[in-house]
């Protein structure tokens, strides 16, 4: 079975359009969608209502900046200091271009920071581009093997 996907996005048009692009890609991989920060924390320490899933890290996280509750730099800080996922890949995929926000991710541990683009077509290229580059192509580091398929 392949890792989830997790997908932490409030807006609900970016989240449509996502979610159609990882369709595209063809990605074999689920995806779990929740809305905000703190739905984020829950489902990655397995809290609340995600407290029984099953076990282990996502195949990425992919995480918007400016979210309601819990904003996306919380969310990257609480994760890189679990030592169970500072090895997790995070891509912050946001609107926001400025700098601060960049520099922050970066010192935070994101793996990568992508802004959205505007227009549908690129929209739905470079989402889909990165779910096959995270969840198929990235050779996770070593005790985060992607789960095997059962044959």
């Amino acid at each position: 079975m392949l890792k989830p996907i997790l997908l932490v996005e409030d807006d609900l048009r970016d989240l449509e359009l996502t979610l159609i692009a990882l369709e595209r890609s063809q990605l074999a991989n689920d995806v779990v969608v929740v809305r905000d920060g703190a739905q984020a924390l829950d489902y990655l320490f397995r809290e609340g209502e995600w407290r029984d899933r099953p076990q282990g890290n996502p195949a990425v996280v992919v995480l918007d900046l400016k979210m309601p509750k819990v904003n996306g730099l919380e969310v990257l800080q609480r994760v890189r200091q679990a030592p169970d996922m500072r090895s997790m890949p995070v891509v912050m995929l946001t609107s926001s271009e400025e700098e601060a926000d960049v520099v922050r991710s970066y010192e935070l541990g994101v793996n990568a920071y992508v802004v959205k683009p505007v227009e549908f077509k690129r929209f739905v290229a470079a989402i889909a581009e990165l779910g096959v580059f995270w969840a198929v192509l990235n050779e996770p580091p070593p005790g985060s093997r992607k789960a095997k398929r059962s044959t």
